[in-house]
């Protein structure tokens, strides 16, 4: 009868634990389209140098990848991202053409800004 009783409480509880499934391995993998028909293809055509820093095997390969894998590989977090982002744009049917994008370029001048700008010595306004 105890056992029952568990069974029952424990069904209209949610789990509170994150299952650990891979679930880039649970989503389909698309069809090689146009001139995209290897992985290779498709990390140059997305750009960033993304076929230099992972190379996947295979098709299925590269579609099952999830982000652990990419981080064991030595990706940075925004590579690791970018590439994430670029195959579920490629899943949904888009061409690598519409959605990718350089990366943002670094910043030229560190901290708040130079200090003359416009001819003009930048002062702070408060009253001394």
């Amino acid at each position: 009868m105890s056992l029952r009783l568990a069974a029952r409480l424990s069904l209209p509880c949610p789990s509170l634990v994150r299952s650990v499934v891979n679930r880039a391995a649970q989503r389909p993998v698309p069809p090689p389209r146009d001139n995209i028909k290897t992985p290779e293809d498709f990390l140059k055509a997305i750009g960033r140098s993304a076929e230099t820093k992972l190379t996947p095997e295979s098709w299925e390969q590269l579609f099952h990848t999830d982000g652990h894998q990419l981080k064991k590989a030595g990706l940075s977090v925004q590579d690791r991202r970018y590439i994430l982002w670029s195959m579920e744009k490629f899943r949904q049917g888009l061409d690598p053409s519409e959605f990718a994008y350089p990366p943002k370029p670094e910043k030229k001048i560190r901290g708040r800004g130079p200090a003359v700008q416009n001819g003009k010595r930048l002062r702070s306004r408060r009253h001394r």
